[in-house]
């Protein structure tokens, strides 16, 4: 396993939930020095994919061009709680790497969160966000049995939606409302929450269904044409 990677489990894993839970103690808007935390943890194991090489500017770019893109299909499409914001993230995350998916999907979280207004829920949304690009990296690897089709991934965009990426932002809920954690305070919070990620599943699996392919095509041309995010090392 390389390092890059070990520090992407280690970040995610560990670093990330240790930051929640001091968020949680901190008082006040203690929010935006986590979100700036949460950012320099997601970047790190990005940054040491280029251990060794120097990484060129077009690299850096489509990152952020992506992060861009993400915070575009959240605050761009008007219908709430229809958005194909996880669409995006996970072909990132197919094309160019779990760890560049990763920091795309956290990175999307913290840019949307500028339009929608920041809060206690940003860190746990940058790490929602970045676990579907690193679920993505990780599901569509080569040599993957999973195939990068438009219904193979339409689907397993809807699953990691429905059963991890939006229970996660649920727990987010928990955490930031309920003072006394106790399962009848706790269960009509996942109950409220089910439909939301219901709809921003299916929202995600037609993007995808639709979409996918071609823009999954237009990324890895990208990325041979210039020998970007280049990964020849094993998970």
């Amino acid at each position: 396993m390389k390092r890059s990677r070990a520090m992407l489990y280690f970040v995610l894993v560990i670093l990330i939930p240790l930051t929640l839970y001091l968020g949680i103690r901190l008082p006040g808007r203690s929010y935006y020095l986590l979100s700036a935390l949460v950012a320099v943890e997601v970047m790190t194991p990005f940054f040491m994919t280029f251990e060794k090489r120097k990484p060129a500017p077009r690299e850096l770019a489509t990152v952020a061009v992506m992060a861009a893109f993400v915070t575009i299909a959240r605050v761009g499409v008007p219908i709430p709680s229809f958005k194909p914001t996880f669409a995006v993230i996970l072909l990132s995350g197919i094309a160019f790497g779990p760890e560049t998916g990763f920091v795309v999907g956290a990175m999307g979280a913290l840019g949307s969160d500028f339009f929608y207004g920041q809060g206690p829920f940003t860190p746990w949304q940058m790490m929602a966000y970045g676990l579907m690009g690193l679920l993505g990296g990780l599901a569509f690897r080569e040599g993957s049995p999973l195939k990068r089709k438009n219904l193979v991934m339409g689907f397993f965009c809807f699953a990691a939606t429905v059963l991890i990426v939006g229970p996660i932002l649920d727990t987010s809920s928990v955490f930031i409302t309920i003072s006394v954690l106790r399962w009848e305070n706790i269960l009509p919070l996942y109950i409220s929450g089910f439909p939301v990620n219901l709809t921003q599943g299916v929202c995600c699996f037609l993007t995808l269904l639709i979409f996918g392919e071609a823009i999954l095509e237009k990324l890895d041309r990208v990325k041979l044409q210039y020998g970007m995010m280049e990964d020849t090392d094993g998970v």
